[in-house]
């Protein structure tokens, strides 16, 4: 277990503790979130994953498969009987959490890829937006669409509710952070807030109020390298106004994700520097904004006075882009999701908080994450693995009475590849049908398992996952394996299979340039 503290005094006043790493996913996992008892956690590989707080073990109907594509986002409704979770097949699905099951379908105005969906703390609304810039809000209990709205010429990315269920903000790839109420009409717009983009924004859970003003906190982060902090405050005359609170610029990168803890205290963010921060989330409330004197004397009263925002811990065991994080609502965990297919549970005991941040040091080996396939194997294309790698595996799944088979028949990576039922039967003369499925289910495995194993992403076809051989672009911009898209067209009449729109044309242009390009890529990395 990883620890650190930071002592001040001759006291330990805070301590981090890597409790667990999760290695489920087989793609990049994108966001991930609690309810009092379960964590939720989704990924480009299509499935959301579902476990128990009390030991981390997967549930029994985990993983969640109902979705066609990659799954961008996931969230609990706030009595965690629900789980809302939303695609680039354009869909939110609602998922029962007593038996796993799909409640509804909610598929999105324009059948563009929906991007985020966020809960009202009520439950009595589920928004979610989508990379045409439009957003839906549906009235919960029924599944009904309430409302839509759209902002042009970008992609909705961020979503949050406000605390009092009457209003959220939406952030987008334009930069811009946008106040809407519940009748889909625009309260506020607070334009370049993230120059070059917004990534990701939360409402902090407390309510400040008077007879003058209603006030909340709100965080948000963006492709500027920063996190920032701000007030959102209701006038009386109904008015809002957004006040910029404090700029954290800890990270050398992008910042992909940030959230507040349920009490507000602590602040979380990761990035594309590979880093998660831990912060002190009230000290730059206190002096850098003006309030009424009760809300100056509430925030005084309950909170530990700083002159800055307090840096608290860096954590650095994620090999790859963090793209998620999240607090618990009832214990002192914390969880981080990256693109290197892992999700690390943290315990954060807490108390009261020193001048400057501490970074824990590396992650001991005896936690890394990377996956259990043997060395001499793990830089190989499974495409390209010898006999001897193929029999090795067969030896690693418990599968030793085919090796002496597989070698006579000399099976390397690419007929392993081409294994059927047909084959195994007729060529390899396996006459189990269990045995026959065992090794194609193993298969399939050890395929989802190398997909997208250290490619770079930019070669992968965003239809299969897998490494391109004959690529070609579309007319909707996107490059895809030929078979695939030449497929998808056949069977989903001309629309994008990353768009969801019409293409112009099914013309498919052979692209030469990511072909050398990936020619290249396979030669030096082996």
């Amino acid at each position: 277990m990883t620890t650190a503290n930071v002592k001040c005094g001759g006291k330990a006043l805070q301590m981090v503790s890597l409790v667990c790493t999760l290695q489920d996913h087989r793609d990049d996992v994108n966001w991930c979130t609690f309810s009092a008892q379960l964590l939720a956690t989704c990924s480009g590989d299509k499935t959301v994953r579902v476990y128990n707080t009390k030991d981390f073990s997967e549930l029994a109907f985990s993983p969640l498969e109902g979705h066609g594509y990659g799954v961008h986002c996931c969230c609990f409704s706030p009595c965690g009987q629900f789980l809302a979770s939303c695609s680039t097949d354009a869909t939110t699905l609602v998922w029962s959490m007593s038996s796993g099951e799909i409640e509804a379908v909610l598929e999105h105005p324009g059948r563009s890829p929906v991007r985020i969906c966020a809960f009202s703390p009520d439950s009595a609304h589920l928004v979610s937006g989508a990379s045409d810039g439009s957003l839906a809000l549906w009235d919960f209990p029924s599944k009904q669409l309430r409302g839509s709205g759209c902002v042009s010429d970008t992609t909705i990315v961020a979503c949050s509710f406000s605390p009092c269920s009457q209003m959220f903000v939406s952030g987008s790839t334009y930069g811009d952070l946008r106040l809407w109420d519940l009748h889909m009409h625009q309260c506020h717009a607070e334009k370049n807030a993230h120059d070059l983009g917004v990534t990701c924004c939360a409402f902090a859970p407390a309510i400040l109020s008077d007879s003058q003003v209603v006030q909340f906190r709100l965080v948000s982060c963006g492709q500027d390298n920063h996190v920032k902090v701000w007030t959102v405050t209701k006038m009386t005359s109904g008015a809002f106004r957004m006040q910029l609170l404090h700029t954290l610029a800890e990270h050398s990168a992008p910042v992909l994700t940030c959230a507040f803890s349920s009490d507000g205290r602590r602040l979380l963010s990761g990035s594309v520097d590979k880093t998660v921060t831990i912060y002190d989330a009230v000290s730059s409330f206190v002096y850098k904004v003006t309030l009424s004197p009760f809300i100056q004397f509430f925030i005084t009263f309950f909170c530990t006075l700083q002159e800055n925002a307090a840096l608290l811990y860096t954590l650095s065991q994620h090999e790859r882009y963090v793209t998620a994080c999240c607090f618990s609502p009832t214990s002192p965990l914390i969880a981080t999701g990256s693109m290197d297919k892992t999700v690390n549970i943290w315990r954060l005991e807490d108390g009261c908080t020193g001048p400057a941040g501490k970074s824990l040091p590396e992650q001991p080996s005896g936690t890394s994450s990377e996956a259990s396939t043997s060395t001499g194997r793990s830089k190989v294309l499974l495409c390209d693995w010898s006999e001897e790698d193929v029999c090795a595996w067969l030896l690693e799944e418990g599968l030793e009475g085919l090796v002496d088979t597989f070698r006579t028949n000399n099976i390397d990576g690419t007929e392993l590849l081409a294994l059927t039922k047909e084959t195994l039967t007729t060529d390899l003369h396996v006459e189990s049908l269990g045995l026959r499925c065992k090794v194609l289910r193993k298969v399939e495995e050890l395929k989802k398992e190398w997909t997208c194993c250290g490619v770079p992403d930019e070669f992968l076809c965003p239809i299969t996952r897998e490494l391109m051989r004959e690529p070609v672009l579309a007319a909707d911009g996107y490059s895809y394996e030929k078979e695939s898209i030449s497929m998808w067209l056949h069977s989903k009449q001309r629309s994008s299979p990353m768009t969801n729109l019409p293409l112009l044309t099914t013309l498919l242009t052979p692209n030469h340039t990511l072909k050398m390009a990936i020619a290249r890529w396979r030669t030096s990395s082996h």
